[in-house]
């Protein structure tokens, strides 16, 4: 389907807003997925908070140029869909990599992170990340750590004492 002028600037303009507003960005290539199959991880994107969106390559890489992503668009050949994380850094290699666990036809390009282009390695390790809660709960967890070994050392003398004293009370109760 060919689009007129208006309708190019549109799309430009919508991608290149989302791109400004994007923590990391995902390009995969959907060659052999089904109308279903693409349908399918479009709710999953949605899902994840995850902008996804088909666009020509020439209008792809006009709507990343000037933003943090503007190192993708060499890479930018082929039947290409562009996700993008909103919220979370890892939200969008998060759903592209469930999704093409199911779906092998569905192939990672490149990603980008903080204005550093990622191979598609480097996009399966950006979906290992934690997500902001779990970080916050592993963080947590560390914070609360030496506390709980301080108090636990506080309390060992008393306990050892009632240890001692239970164990003299056994002994004697024995004989």
């Amino acid at each position: 389907m060919s689009l007129n002028l208006e309708a190019k600037k549109a799309v430009v303009a919508e991608v290149a807003a989302v791109a400004s507003q994007s923590h990391s960005a995902v390009a995969i290539e959907y060659r052999g997925l089904t109308v279903a199959e693409i349908t399918e991880l479009r709710v999953a994107a949605r899902k994840g908070d995850v902008y996804l969106r088909v666009v020509r390559n020439t209008l792809a890489s006009r709507a990343l140029e000037g933003t943090d992503f503007d190192c993708m668009r060499k890479g930018l050949t082929g039947p290409l869909m562009l996700a993008f994380s909103r919220e979370e850094p890892s939200a969008a290699a998060r759903v592209v990599r469930d999704f093409g666990k199911d779906h092998p036809k569905l192939v990672v390009k490149m990603g980008c992170l903080g204005g550093r282009l990622l191979p598609p390695e480097g996009v399966e390790s950006l979906a290992k990340m934690p997500t902001k809660e779990q970080a916050i709960a592993m963080l947590m967890g560390v914070l609360q750590a030496p506390i709980g070994k301080f108090a636990r050392t506080l309390a060992e003398p008393t306990a050892k004492l009632v240890r001692t004293v239970a164990a003299i009370r056994d002994q004697k109760q024995a004989t």
